[in-house]
């Protein structure tokens, strides 16, 4: 049995976060899902699964309205589902028992940092540094709050100059005091290994990424792309630093064929 196991669309670097971690730490972490589309198809609960046929008859009582993504469809979640994971988004994480739900990415990757603690130091070895990246965490969800507010205006069509002002202005705040932390040559956020801080902001970056396939409904609006062809000479430390991550063993099967594919949307 997994030590831990999420359900979640993909694919999701937010998922990756806690992926990425597992690697790091020795923890077993089973994945569940397709993609967001297809998790209408499902579901939802600790054993999640596709449903089958005639099962939105008999299990409609589980059917719920999507808000958040799958904004309106009709989704089936159990009430053990709601009573693990109260706000019912995914990725949605559980303890063995089914029953201890954790939700939102950064709280399921500090999970499985805790579960492996004593095989890697992903958060930090003392209070202070366990602090500090806990610092880079909650700015990472400010931007975070704003990037997804973008790329799903982004993927339903419904941009706009003042989404798309607030995510720049978010993605310049973030980046640049993620270049200043990186000054004047470090190799990682917080002390001398990779931490929790950096798997975040690897996850969150290639999540980004996905402005990349949206360069027509940008462009259709006059909108320019936040992630132009000069932003790595404007943060040359912060993309380097996620070059790095992105080829490291432990990030590298999940985040670079993913960030390969945007890049390869962006070029054209």
């Amino acid at each position: 049995m997994a030590d831990l196991r999420i359900f979640s669309y993909l694919p999701n670097p937010r998922v990756w976060k806690a992926t990425i971690a597992a690697r790091f730490c020795g923890v077993d972490v089973e994945v569940r899902g397709a993609s967001g589309k297809e998790l209408r198809e499902w579901l939802w609960d600790y054993d999640a699964r596709p449903l089958e046929q005639g099962e939105r008859v008999s299990l409609s009582s589980f059917a719920r309205t999507g808000r958040v993504g799958l904004i309106g469809a009709q989704l089936f979640k159990t009430d053990a589902f709601l009573e693990a994971q109260p706000f019912g988004n995914v990725p949605a994480a559980f303890g063995p028992d089914g029953r201890t739900g954790i939700f939102e990415s950064n709280s399921i990757m500090r999970a499985v940092a805790r579960l492996g603690e004593t095989r890697f130091p992903l958060y930090g070895r003392d209070a202070y540094e366990a602090s500090r990246i806990d610092s880079f965490l909650d700015v990472s969800l400010v931007f975070a709050r704003d990037s997804q507010i973008y790329l799903l205006a982004l993927s339903a069509g419904t941009i706009d100059a003042t989404i798309h002002a607030r995510a720049k202005e978010a993605f310049a705040i973030y980046a640049s005091g993620l270049e200043q932390a990186l000054s004047p040559r470090r190799d990682t956020l917080v002390g001398d290994c990779i931490t929790l801080a950096d798997i975040c902001f690897a996850a969150e970056l290639a999540l980004f990424m996905n402005e990349h396939a949206r360069a027509e409904q940008l462009s259709a609006r006059g909108l320019d792309r936040i992630l132009h062809a000069g932003i790595r000479g404007e943060y040359s430390r912060v993309f380097a630093h996620f070059d790095r991550l992105v080829d490291h063993t432990n990030f590298r099967s999940d985040l670079k064929p993913y960030v390969e594919k945007l890049l390869s949307k962006a070029a054209d």
